[in-house]
């Protein structure tokens, strides 16, 4: 005869509760969103890497609450916690709570991902400083954002889940027009644009430059009909009011306005 093995036991399952409010819903498939879901565990985590495994970037989150009680990201879940999990308020302030997500930018400074190149030159031609190359490598973005205190703007939400990434925003919208209307309205930007500042190409700051100065530079017909001219301090890149600058400031104007800016002038 041989002896049997004892029956193994079965292996303690914890379980939380959550729920994600607001757009924090649009990172989660459809029979999450909305509702509070169990989530189970073995071993207990941080309740941000319980957040980002359900796919939510902690970039997005601004206050969690654990049965009503307020915690940060290093939050230990445990069994039976009912978790609730918040973005961004943009109504009331919650500052006597635990706001998980880092003191705003005292500037407020853009790097963006390769799939957002025109939302980067609508962005330079409101003044904004906006870094971006069609080049720039995930690790390298992250980088960027956390040394230069840059908010990484991005249509990859797994690059927020990088740890050493504190200031970051997914973008929602596909059309650029609707993604820097997005912006601008998320940051709270519509007010604090000075248009026509920056360079188009390169995001260097323009200065005015006399006209004698680039004269060997400008095409006949500019010498001819236009007198002031500014130049980036970064490539040289010379800008007049021509037809295209005409067509911009009535894209400003627009877009300025649906953001409750009323523009003066042409």
């Amino acid at each position: 005869m041989t002896a049997s093995s004892p029956p193994q036991r079965e292996p303690d399952i914890s379980r939380a509760y959550v729920r994600f409010y607001a757009e924090l819903n649009d990172f989660l498939p459809p029979e999450k969103r909305g509702r509070t879901f169990p989530y189970s565990f073995l071993v207990s985590g941080s309740v941000k890497d319980m957040i980002e495994a359900l796919g939510v970037p902690h970039t997005e989150v601004e206050l969690i609450l654990v049965d009503g009680r307020s915690v940060d990201f290093d939050y230990q879940v445990q069994d039976g916690d009912r978790i609730s999990v918040y973005p961004v308020f943009e109504s009331f302030d919650v500052t006597p709570l635990v706001r998980v997500r880092p003191e705003p930018l005292r500037e407020t400074r853009f790097v963006l991902d390769t799939h957002l190149g025109k939302l980067a030159t609508y962005l330079r031609l409101f003044g904004l400083d906006t870094l971006y190359r069609n080049d720039y490598e995930d690790p390298e973005l992250a980088r960027i954002s956390a040394e230069q205190g840059r908010i990484l703007l991005t249509k990859d939400h797994h690059l927020l889940k990088r740890n050493c990434v504190q200031h970051g925003y997914y973008v929602r919208a596909v059309d650029a027009r609707e993604q820097l209307l997005e912006v601008l309205s998320r940051f709270h930007l519509f007010r604090s644009t000075e248009p026509f500042t920056r360079c188009l190409r390169c995001n260097g700051l323009l200065r005015p430059v006399p006209k004698e100065a680039v004269y060997d530079r400008l095409p006949p017909g500019t010498r001819r009909h236009y007198d002031e001219f500014r130049q980036c301090d970064t490539c040289g890149q010379i800008y007049w009011k021509g037809s295209h600058y005409r067509c911009m400031r009535r894209f400003v104007k627009e877009v300025l306005e649906e953001g409750g800016v009323s523009v003066d002038g042409e």
